[in-house]
C-alpha cells in the first residue's frame, strides 16, 4: 500500500520533494457516523504506476512506518469519543501512518503530531504552501513516536479488483464503522465504534 511518494518515506526523499509537490493530486476522503459523531478522514491519493505493492514496500525506511498517503499528512477527526481497534481514541484530529513490518499484520498509527511544515522539509516551498503540514518522513520511531495515541493491527483482506489509485474508505457496520485502506489487490481493515458511556 504505497504510491509513488512511498519513496519519500525514506530519508532519501527529502531531495524529491520539489518533484513530488509539483504532482500534487487532489486529496481524498472518507466519512462516516459512528455514535451520533462524525469521523472523517483526509488522505493523498497515491498511484501504483505500473509498480507492485511489494517493489514500493522495499522502499520503506528501516524503522517500516509510511506516511498512509501522498504528500500532506493524512489526519482522522473524530467529533466524539471512539473506539478503533478495541483502543479508545478521544475526541480529537490525529494524523494517520502505517507500520508495516517485514512479515505479519500492518497496524493503523494515529499521532497528535499534525505534521511538520513543508517548508523544513523543502526550502525552495512556494510562500503560499510553506506551513502546509508534511508527514515525518524516514524519522517517525526518533522525531514523534512518544505522542502516538494508537497503534493496533489491521486484518488482511483481498480487494474485490486490484485499485490502481490508494484508497481509504469508513464503510458503515453495526457496531460503527470499517476503517479500510485499500490498494493493489489488498485491503487492511480495523472496526471503529462509538465509545461506551
Amino acid at each position: 500500500m504505497k504510491r509513488r511518494l512511498v519513496a519519500a518515506v525514506s530519508a532519501a526523499a527529502l531531495t524529491l520533494v520539489p518533484a513530488l509537490f509539483a504532482q500534487s493530486p487532489t486529496r481524498g476522503a472518507a466519512s462516516a457516523v459512528v455514535g451520533g459523531k462524525k469521523i472523517t478522514i483526509d488522505y493523498g491519493p497515491a498511484s501504483l504506476k505500473g509498480r507492485s505493492i511489494g517493489e514500493l514496500l522495499k522502499q520503506l525506511p528501516a524503522e517500516r512506518i509510511w506516511r498512509t498517503g501522498l504528500n500532506e499528512v493524512s489526519t482522522l477527526a473524530t467529533e466524539g469519543d471512539v473506539v478503533i481497534g478495541g483502543k479508545p481514541v478521544k475526541a480529537g484530529r490525529y494524523s494517520i501512518y502505517t507500520h508495516i513490518p517485514e512479515s505479519g499484520p500492518w497496524s493503523l498509527i494515529l499521532n497528535s503530531d499534525l505534521g511538520q511544515p513543508l517548508g523544513q522539509l523543502w526550502k525552495e516551498a512556494p510562500e503560499a504552501v510553506k506551513n502546509a503540514p508534511y508527514p515525518y518522513l524516514g524519522n517517525y520511531e526518533t522525531s514523534i513516536k512518544a505522542k502516538e495515541v494508537l497503534r493496533v493491527p489491521m486484518t488482511q483482506g483481498k480487494a474485490g479488483s486490484p485499485a490502481e489509485t490508494f484508497k481509504v474508505e469508513l464503510t458503515p457496520a453495526a457496531q460503527g464503522a470499517t476503517l479500510v485502506l485499500a490498494w493493489g489487490d489488498e485491503t487492511w481493515s480495523v472496526p471503529v465504534a462509538a465509545a461506551k458511556k
